[in-house]
């Protein structure tokens, strides 16, 4: 080896080895930044055939692209369950104190005493009290689910202005990426920041990439929907200012095409906006609609029946709704009753504040809100017989028997009462258990899929102190290097 060969290798060694040290800085300033993948010295060799060491970043395209997919459908998740938690609160928490179910198991229970001393006035007074907190549970909880219904299209809303920020800013460091990749820039930084922003982007909604030409991306939705192609594609959403039960929530668009909604307690939802949906425009009406046969049940039950036997139809008895007029007949199940848990109301003729008679409940014949359509041929009690039951027997055995229900609320057709609001619980009790399941099995598996990508693009701090050893032998072999030609120069220049 000539001495200015020498001097050159040296020279090689000393610029090689200061940027493996500023890569190595670099690692280390951002061993605990999530977003930075580790840059590691590759020799490769330029056109002249020298050894040139060039900076890269560490990447796994597979690894990103599942926990991109990971992600989407661990927030889809997390979002169903808190909503589902969300609900059950409403209903009391895990015991359901302030369920429907729960006040009408106290309802038949109150009657049952009633029937058995039907001359306690007292006792006519607790099953009519025991009726309102029925009322007031399905009126309550039917309007809180439907308000729930107006604050998911407002996080809708919300999530949508996030994703649109967060696709404006993939777009201006996709834009720097596939320059800088055209003209042979130092990018690592850039790709970083794509990899932070793809992420973020993943917990709104599902998405897949794709990349082209100079590292260029495209964006579509898990759906297969366009959502990023040099620039984003219009999202369009409109919010339902008020919410009832017959309301349909309007769709939200990417790029002209409707998203579809998640499924099940282990929800097919990827990312919250789909998750969003579906607990809007699926879970919340299914049970809605549970709450209405709830009430259509009540009201049938407990209707008053022609004792004549001239076969004349039903009348509102305890129960009634608010808007019923003379004449109109008890909704027979044939159709869901939309609504019909918010309208549910204890009849006012039986409401000792509002002039009504509570022992009116076991003699029958009766008015409904003071209509004046009462006739004696509903009334049982023609004798006025303080110890007259036979309506209270009726009642209770009504309670227990079966009757129909409406097959689209998923739950038994043929059930009693009590049975179906029980069932209703037991529908959303086995939901949340489906969902919390599911977000611990998602939730794991995105906890797997980040610590392998974190081993694989990560900084580990005991690789870093190893590399940062090599390195200080390599600078003193390039030093002794270096002063063994000097002093052969030296040598050289003291001979002549």
């Amino acid at each position: 080896m000539s001495l200015s060969s020498a001097i050159t290798t040296a020279q090689t060694i000393f610029s090689n080895t200061g940027l493996q040290t500023a890569a190595l800085s670099t690692n280390i300033a951002n061993a605990s930044n999530p977003d930075y993948s580790r840059r590691v010295g590759i020799l490769t060799l330029d056109s002249n055939g020298a050894q040139v060491l060039k900076i890269q970043r560490a990447a796994d395209n597979g690894l990103i692209k599942q926990s991109m997919a990971s992600t989407a459908e661990s927030s889809a998740q997390d979002t169903i369950d808190k909503k589902l938690t969300d609900i059950r609160t409403l209903l009391g928490g895990n015991n359901y104190e302030t369920a429907p179910s729960t006040y009408i198991s106290k309802l038949r229970d109150d009657l049952q005493a009633y029937a058995t001393k039907p001359n306690e006035s007292t006792l006519a007074s607790t099953v009519v009290s025991s009726a309102q907190d029925v009322v007031t549970s399905l009126n309550s909880v039917s309007q809180e689910i439907q308000g729930m219904r107006g604050v998911i299209d407002q996080e809708i809303d919300d999530q949508i202005d996030k994703l649109n920020n967060l696709l404006v800013q993939f777009k201006s460091v996709n834009d720097t990426v596939r320059q800088g990749t055209a003209n042979g820039m130092d990018i690592n930084n850039e790709l970083d920041a794509r990899d932070s922003y793809l992420r973020q982007i993943s917990e709104i909604i599902g998405v897949r990439s794709f990349t082209r030409e100079n590292n260029d991306m495209v964006l579509y939705t898990a759906d297969g929907t366009m959502l990023l192609d040099t620039s984003p594609r219009e999202i369009i959403f409109t919010p339902v200012p008020a919410y009832g039960a017959s309301t349909t929530g309007n769709p939200l668009i990417v790029d002209g095409a409707a998203m579809n909604a998640g499924s099940s307690g282990n929800s097919t939802a990827k990312g919250s906006l789909a998750a969003l949906l579906q607990v809007r425009d699926s879970i919340i009406p299914l049970y809605q609609s549970q709450l209405d046969e709830t009430a259509r049940g009540l009201i049938s039950t407990f209707a008053q029946v022609d004792m004549s036997g001239s076969g004349q139809d039903d009348m509102p008895g305890l129960f009634t709704w608010t808007g019923y007029t003379a004449g109109d007949s008890i909704p027979d199940g044939s159709n869901i009753e939309n609504g019909l848990a918010a309208l549910i109301k204890v009849n006012d003729a039986l409401v000792k504040t509002k002039g009504g008679d509570p022992t009116d409940l076991r003699d029958g014949g009766y008015d409904v809100d003071g209509q004046s359509v009462a006739s004696p041929d509903y009334l049982g009690n023609t004798d006025d017989d303080a110890s007259y039951s036979a309506i209270l027997d009726g009642l209770v055995a009504s309670m227990s028997k079966d009757q129909d229900f409406h097959e689209d609320t998923y739950l038994d057709t043929s059930i009693s009462i009590v049975g179906y609001a029980n069932a209703s619980i037991g529908w959303l009790e086995q939901l949340v258990s489906e969902s919390a399941t599911a977000k611990e099995n998602k939730d794991a598996q995105l906890t797997r899929i980040t610590e392998s990508l974190s081993n694989t693009t990560g900084v580990s701090l005991d690789e870093e102190m190893s590399l940062m050893l090599d390195l200080e032998q390599s600078y003193k072999a390039s030093s002794k290097l270096v002063t063994a030609v000097d002093t052969m120069i030296q040598t050289l220049l003291d001979a002549v």
